[in-house]
């Protein structure tokens, strides 16, 4: 029995060092898409957000925060991203069509 315990006193804590090694390994492995630590955002253009589609590109933040609030009240819901070509109101495709309806119609004298 004592045997084993000084066995385990010089194996046990290189088994848990390699093990740290792997999970650090696997945690920071620089191929795209596995890494579990995130990177930095990085912007796109409107076309590269998946199912989200832009219905509006305001001029700045005032109007943006106007718009939002109007979709809000509306029961749609949205993100706002800073893309390539600025500012874009996006929205899932099948709200699309109620969407700008209603921002067009907000617009309108």
């Amino acid at each position: 029995m004592a045997r084993l315990d000084q066995v385990l006193q010089i194996v046990l804590p290189f088994v848990i060092v390699g093990a740290l090694v792997l999970l650090l390994r696997w945690t920071w492995s620089p191929r795209r898409g596995h890494s579990l630590v995130p990177r930095t955002p990085r912007r796109g253009a409107p076309t590269e957000y998946g199912l989200l589609v832009p219905v509006a590109a305001p001029a700045d933040d005032a109007e943006a925060l106007r718009l939002t609030a109007r979709l809000d009240a509306a029961g749609i819901r949205w993100t706002l991203v800073n893309t390539t070509q600025g500012l874009r109101l996006m929205v899932w495709p099948d709200s699309a069509p109620s969407a700008r309806r209603l921002l067009r119609d907000s617009t309108a004298p």
